[in-house]
């Protein structure tokens, strides 16, 4: 079986996003004075009650990234999330 490398290309997930506040201890409050999307957009993505637009996903990404987080993906598919080594 050969193993398959990580990127960073894909979208991120309902999934991908709870579980990076749950690492960083966030609230969904906090994500949403963050990133200025509101704490009931956050909770139906969250939930699955709401697929946000791609400027959304990207928010969360980028509030999330900038906090530590990194988004694992492999062939554009969302498979886990870690937190970000130091930049070389």
């Amino acid at each position: 079986m050969v193993k398959k490398a990580y990127t960073s290309l894909g979208t991120v997930t309902a999934q991908q996003v709870r579980a990076a506040r749950a690492w960083l201890d966030l609230s969904q409050d906090d994500l949403a004075e963050k990133t200025g999307i509101t704490r009931r957009a956050i909770q139906d993505f969250e939930n699955g009650k709401r697929t946000p637009q791609p400027r959304t996903l990207r928010d969360f990404r980028n509030a999330l990234e900038e906090l530590g987080i990194e988004f694992l993906f492999v062939e554009e598919r969302a498979v886990g999330i870690c937190a970000r080594g130091p930049e070389k």
